[in-house]
Order: structure tokens, then C-alpha cells, then sequence
């Protein structure tokens, strides 16, 4: 075998070596801290044996000294373990104790609560039915002192009592005599009037400190303002519409007065009947409610009451004419209806004529000529009287009619809804009436007046008919 040969077979076992070096070289050991890598080995580079021979030897001992490292490195390792897992079992142990001590610790406690519960409630006796009572007192007094007209002026004192309604847990003594002390000052202030400064709500929303006067809880005045309280807000506020005559002159004498007695009007519900007396519309707003039926009954009224007043003073200033010249007949003037009824036929002697019918329809003429005036404007308030009920009438149909609309509409019977045609039939009828009988009577003391005075016309005419017929009799 020639030399070359030999030194080809050498150089491949020698790479087997290597490679196999290297690969165990390159598989990690568990736990193994990192070495430094081998250095390139020159077995690629050896040129002779002998260098492929060096190689080899240098690698073996290379691989020595890392498997060497490794070894001192893994046993370093396990030693560290062994000291932690010890650690870790003595902390076990530690914890385990401490673990024993607070469970033994936690069982004593629930022994004593439930022995010291036990105590408190054989000492408790009766103290929970005083809680329950306790709560249902604040709860009804709560509610009185938070729509009372006396929190104004001692504000946020319900806001403890609701509170005290509202607890957990049994109240001590000083929160039971507050509220003692709160339910006998609302007592005793029900009985009281007071004089307090504070800030009141107007109309327009403005807020004004002002001395205010309280009745009791019943009603409060600022002047001569009547207040109502906001409990939600915790403020008086100046009442939108005041209420007419003789309230504010009572108010203003109220709030003026230092001591004695005076005159003030009260409100036993305590603000509801005062804010529902002024909420009642007036004169002009149940007028408007009547719509345009109301103004046209209110125009036939009105033309009808002029007509008859103006009717009425001619009568009595022709009646008082008529009595003054009853007085003088035989000097009839042309200022009144007698005068003219005896003028017709006096004065002449050639207007006498011989045939008595003839004066007589002479006489009937004349006091026919003065009826009309007596009687005018009769049949217009006759015709007014009848008209006023009819169109009441028409007014209440066409309310109705607006009420069963709103119910159609909206599907419900809300009276508010229906507010606007109930009021028109209403107040349409009693428009009606209201006109139709003041004018009943008007007419029939327009024609009990006129008859009086025709009366007086057709006696003095016949009676001087009857005068003249004897006259001529006796030439």
C-alpha cells in the first residue's frame, strides 16, 4: 500500500473523529452552565500526518477539558438545588405552623363572637322592638317636617329624621332625644306666630331676602304677599295671583301689628285650599272661557241693559211730567204725553163735535199717538230674554262638541283635556241666563211703568170726554 493511500485513510478517520467530537460538542447537557466554545481544529488545514496526528491529540484533550468543566459545573448545580429544596421545605414547615396557629386563632374568635352576640342579646332584650318603633316615628315625622310651612324657617331639620328613618342599626341616646326634641318643636311652633328673616322666590324667579310672618304651619305673608312653601326645594316662594279684597289689607295689618290681637286669615290644609282659591279663574277669564258665543250674548245683554236704563229714566222723567200736570189740566203743556193727549181736543170750540164718537176716536188718537213711546224697546228685551237661554244653548252644544273632540283625539278622559269645551258649554249657559233674567225683569218694570201712565192717559181723556159730552148736553 503506497504512502498516499495510507495518508488518505488517516486523514478520513482523523475527520470522523473530529465530526463526532463536535457533534457530542454541540448536544446541551441539562442544567449545564455554557462553556467556551473549542477552537477550529486544523485538522482541514494538515498538510502531513504528522499536523493531522497533532490535531488529533490536541482535540481529544480539548474534549477532556470541556467534559471535565461540565462535570464540576452540574455538580455545583446539584449542590445549589439541594440547598434551595431545603429552603423551600423549612418555609413549608414555617408556614404550615403559622398556617395552624390562625385557624386555631380564627376558631377562638368565632366562639367568643358568638358567646359575646349571646350576651348582647339577653342584655338587648327588648331594644329591637324600640328600633322598629323608633324607625316608623321617624319615618311619619319625616314626612310632616319636610311639607311643613315651619321647616322655612328651621331648614334641613328633616334631613336627620329621614336619615334616622332609613338606619341600620340601633340609634344612640343623644339621636332619640333629637328627634324627641324635633317632634315637640314642631308641636310646639304649630301653636305660634313668628317673625323670621329669609330669602323668598318671586314670581319672575328673582330671590329676595325679606321679613316674613308665619301663622303656625298654616299660612306665611311677606307684606302683603301670601307665600306657599316648596318643600323641594326648602324655600317660599310669593303665590303667582294673589287673592283679592279684603286678604292683602289683612296681611298688611298682620305683618304691621307688634302685639295685641288682629285679624289674619288661615289656611286649615295648610297651603292646598290657599293655592286653590287663587287658581279660581275671574270675572274676564270665565268670560273668555265662553268663547265667541259668550261676547255675542254679552253684546245682546249689554245692548239690551242700555236700552232698557235708557227707557227706563225717559219713563220716570215722563211719569213725573204726567203727575205735574194732573195737577193743572186745564193748562195743558206739550211737555209730556198729557199734555199733548188734552191739547188735542182743547182750544177751539169748533173741535168739539156733536157726535161722541168722533171725540172719542179723536182722543184714542191722540193717546195711541203717545203709546209707541211709552212702549219702545219692549219687544227688543221680550226678544232679548228669549234669545239669551237659545244661545246659552248653542254655546253648550258647540263646549260639548270641542269635549268629545279632546276625547277622540287623545283617547282618554282627562279632564284636563276636556277643561276648554267643558268650560265653554258652561259658562255659555250661564251667560245665557245671566243676561235673560236681569232683562225678564227690566221688561216687566218698563211695562208696569208704561201701563201706569197710559192708565193715567186714558182716564183723564175719557173723563174729559165725558166732561165735554155733559157740557154740550146742557146747552
Amino acid at each position: 500500500m503506497s504512502a498516499s493511500i495510507l495518508m488518505k485513510r488517516l486523514a478520513v478517520a482523523g475527520a470522523v473523529v473530529l465530526l463526532a467530537g463536535a457533534a457530542i460538542a454541540q448536544q446541551p447537557a441539562p442544567a449545564a452552565k455554557a462553556t467556551p466554545a473549542a477552537p477550529a481544529t486544523p485538522a482541514a488545514k494538515a498538510q502531513s500526518l504528522q499536523e493531522l496526528l497533532d490535531a488529533t491529540r490536541n482535540a481529544r484533550a480539548l474534549e477532556a477539558q470541556q467534559n471535565a468543566g461540565r462535570e464540576a459545573a452540574f455538580a455545583a448545580d446539584r449542590s445549589k438545588q439541594a440547598g434551595l429544596l431545603a429552603q423551600a421545605k423549612n418555609d413549608k414547615a414555617v408556614q404550615e405552623n403559622r398556617s395552624k396557629a390562625l385557624s386555631a386563632a380564627f376558631d377562638g374568635n368565632e366562639k367568643r363572637l358568638t358567646d359575646l352576640q349571646a350576651v348582647l342579646d339577653a342584655k338587648g332584650g327588648n331594644l329591637g322592638e324600640l328600633f322598629g318603633a323608633v324607625r316608623i316615628a321617624a319615618g311619619d315625622v319625616s314626612s310632616v317636617l319636610f311639607n311643613s310651612l315651619i321647616t322655612s324657617q328651621f331648614p334641613k331639620r328633616d334631613v336627620f329624621v329621614t336619615e334616622l328613618s332609613q338606619a341600620k342599626a340601633l340609634p344612640g341616646i343623644d339621636k332619640l332625644e333629637k328627634l324627641w326634641f324635633e317632634m315637640q318643636r314642631e308641636m310646639t311652633e304649630t301653636g305660634r306666630n313668628a317673625t323670621f328673616k329669609t330669602k323668598i322666590v318671586s314670581p319672575d324667579g328673582t330671590v329676595e331676602e325679606s321679613d316674613v310672618s308665619r301663622v303656625g304651619p298654616f299660612i306665611a305673608i311677606a307684606g302683603k304677599k301670601y307665600l306657599s312653601y316648596l318643600p323641594s326645594v326648602g324655600q317660599l316662594t310669593v303665590l303667582p295671583r294673589q287673592p283679592g279684597s279684603p286678604f292683602p289689607g289683612l296681611a298688611d295689618d298682620f305683618s304691621e301689628a307688634k302685639s295685641g290681637y288682629d285679624k289674619m286669615v288661615i289656611d286649615p290644609a295648610r297651603g292646598v285650599m290657599m293655592a286653590l282659591y287663587v287658581s279660581r279663574p275671574g270675572v274676564w277669564e270665565r268670560i273668555q272661557a265662553g268663547a265667541e258665543v259668550g261676547y255675542v250674548i254679552i253684546a245682546v245683554g249689554l245692548v239690551g241693559a242700555g236700552l232698557a236704563i235708557f227707557q227706563f229714566l225717559f219713563l220716570m222723567k215722563e211719569g213725573a211730567a204726567v203727575r205735574a200736570q194732573l195737577g193743572n189740566t186745564e193748562r195743558p203743556t206739550s211737555d209730556n204725553a198729557l199734555g199733548r193727549v188734552l191739547s188735542s181736543f182743547k182750544g177751539e170750540g169748533a173741535k168739539v163735535e156733536e157726535n161722541a164718537e168722533v171725540v172719542e176716536l179723536r182722543i184714542s188718537e191722540a193717546v195711541l199717538r203717545e203709546v209707541p213711546k211709552l212702549e219702545r224697546y219692549q219687544s227688543f228685551l221680550s226678544l232679548a230674554v228669549a234669545a239669551g237661554p237659545l244661545l246659552g244653548l248653542i254655546g253648550t252644544v258647540i263646549g260639548m262638541i270641542i269635549t268629545f273632540q279632546s276625547i277622540t283625539e287623545s283617547g282618554s278622559g282627562d279632564p284636563k283635556l276636556m277643561a276648554a269645551g267643558i268650560g265653554q258649554a258652561m259658562i255659555a249657559t250661564v251667560l245665557g241666563l245671566g243676561i235673560a233674567i236681569p232683562l225678564l225683569f227690566a221688561n216687566a218694570a218698563l211695562k208696569s211703568r208704561s201701563k201706569q201712565i197710559v192708565q193715567i192717559l186714558d182716564e183723564q181723556s175719557t173723563g174729559l170726554l165725558a166732561e165735554r159730552l155733559e157740557k154740550q148736553r146742557k146747552k
